[in-house]
């Protein structure tokens, strides 16, 4: 089967959608809402929805990789947002490298886990 596709937008849930709505626009998306529960967070030709779904198993168990161009400048900019400061539950991990590239770890409000790196070029 050949795959022409365009984008894939996982859905991620939120134990507090107010607050997951904002985190994620802080952290540099774009929302477009689409209906009280439901928004799309894009930034650039990527995304994912955000919806206000309260699963805890879901949520505990939902992990999200973002590929950048430069984790040492993602990692400079993320520590700049001070978002721990600002959302109880917010955890960043620090640049750990791996024999594929190099990735840190941004726990979200909810406690979903977003690796963001780069990979070996």
């Amino acid at each position: 089967m050949k795959h022409h596709a365009k984008s894939i937008r996982p859905f991620i849930g939120a134990l507090d959608f107010q607050v997951s709505r904002s985190f994620y626009t802080d952290l540099g998306f774009k929302e477009t809402i689409l209906s009280s529960g439901l928004s799309y967070f894009s930034s650039a030709h990527l995304g994912f929805y955000l919806q206000d779904a309260q699963v805890k198993d879901w949520i505990d168990n939902t992990m999200v990789f973002l590929e950048v161009e430069d984790v040492d400048q993602f990692w400079q900019d993320l520590v700049g947002l001070k978002l721990t400061d600002k959302y109880t539950g917010v955890r960043l991990v620090p640049i750990r490298e791996h024999h594929w590239g190099r990735e840190c770890f941004l726990h979200d409000p909810s406690g979903i886990l977003w690796h963001v790196g780069e990979f070996l070029r």
